[in-house]
């Protein structure tokens, strides 16, 4: 064998030891396969065992081949396509759900094409169907806030927006304004498992995964996408940037906003050095690696595509570390912070101007879907409700 063909089987190798190891490392964080305590789609693709479990996730379409899942025009009631976000779109996501007939009427996309999004919860055999992950022999199908589908999410905003944990994770944050929806928000997203600095390593690369290329992960100043494995601290390697400077309040890597999923995100190493801990606003020059980026001496500017993404994880950042329980009390302000250790960032004018400007997408969507059910048991209440940034802060 040549020295080429063996770097290549060992390559092979490791990286199918590397997955085996993290799905079985991730595992137990999420559900246990009960009605109480679902699966996630994700835990359900992975064990296809012929146990009878409970999933739970997103109605995204209609499978009809092992690579296809249409989401019109649907051919009949037999069957349904679930995923961990709303917006997925890579079958390798999704997990496939035989419709027994006497859930048909109810949940079948033909006679119920407004179901489309809507998360639901099913019981059955975690067995192949249409040779590819699947839900068969299916005993239990309900809607995962009301049991009935058809009904909107429950409870509301007043703001125009809903979302499907309106009802169950955000009930006491609706209706709410100013100082009191901010409280609100904090007292729901306080409590959360938190991770080693290490661990961060290896949730990084399911959080930010490329949804066209499972081996990869997005960058996010570069936009490029890059081996899960070329992590480091070498050239074009890619580590753990910090959206809220951890020198704003001195947190370092520390176990709670040192390791806070929420704004971590894989970086190109010099870019991320770049960047270092200046504040977030218009303009400066384009950054030689990452073009589509520009900072000066006391700002950074992201990308167009991620400009909304860094405005919700420095506004989330801000609700969920107030003060409490010996944690800092993180807050966005319109100051230059770069050159002082104060728990602050900025630039928050701005930073509400680019979440309106740049919407959530799927990515961010699943991102936070993810950091739910796999790691934190937390969510950034400013990607389901991007419209409280403005009534909190306005």
């Amino acid at each position: 064998m040549t020295m080429r063909k063996r770097s290549t089987l060992l390559a092979a190798i490791f990286s199918l030891l590397f997955s085996v190891f993290f799905t079985n490392a991730t595992f137990a964080v999420t559900g246990n396969g009960t009605w109480e305590s679902p699966l996630s789609v994700t835990q359900a693709m992975d064990l296809q065992n012929n146990s009878i479990q409970t999933v739970q996730g997103y109605i995204v379409g209609q499978p009809t081949a092992a690579s296809t899942v249409i989401t019109s025009n649907y051919p009949n009631d037999y069957a349904l396509a679930i995923a961990e976000s709303p917006g997925e779109t890579q079958t390798s996501n999704m997990l496939y759900v035989q419709i027994p007939s006497n859930y048909r009427a109810t949940f079948g996309l033909q006679s119920n094409p407004s179901l489309k999004g809507t998360q639901i919860k099913v019981t059955g055999q975690l067995t192949a169907y249409f040779t590819h992950e699947g839900s068969k022999n299916v005993t239990r199908m309900e809607t995962a806030t009301h049991g009935e589908p058809g009904e909107e999410p429950g409870g509301g905003t007043g703001t125009g927006t809903t979302s499907p944990y309106d009802s169950t994770y955000y009930n006491s944050a609706l209706n709410k304004t100013g100082a009191a929806l901010k409280s609100a928000l904090h007292n729901i997203i306080d409590d959360h498992r938190k991770l080693s600095y290490d661990a961060v390593w290896d949730a990084l690369r399911y959080t930010d995964e490329d949804p066209n290329n499972r081996n990869n992960v997005i960058l996010l100043y570069t936009g490029r996408s890059q081996s899960k494995l070329t992590n480091g601290g070498g050239v074009n390697d890619w580590n753990r940037e910090h959206v809220w400077a951890k020198s704003h309040g001195n947190f370092g890597t520390a176990i709670g906003p040192g390791t806070d999923l929420h704004h971590l995100r894989p970086t190109d190493v010099s870019v991320n050095s770049a960047r270092g801990n200046l504040d977030f606003d218009w303009g400066g020059s384009p950054h030689v690696e990452a073009t589509l980026c520009k900072y000066d001496s006391d700002s950074w500017e992201p990308r167009d595509a991620v400009k909304g993404d860094v405005a919700r994880m420095i506004l989330y950042m801000a609700v969920r570390y107030e003060g409490d329980s010996g944690e800092l009390n993180l807050e966005v302000n319109n100051n230059n912070n770069s050159g002082t250790s104060a728990p602050y960032h900025g630039k928050l004018s701005t930073l509400l101007e680019w979440n309106r400007l740049d919407p959530v997408d799927s990515f961010e969507m699943k991102r936070n879907d993810t950091i739910y059910t796999k790691y934190q048991n937390n969510r950034n209440p400013f990607i389901d409700h991007p419209e409280w940034a403005d009534l909190i802060y306005n």
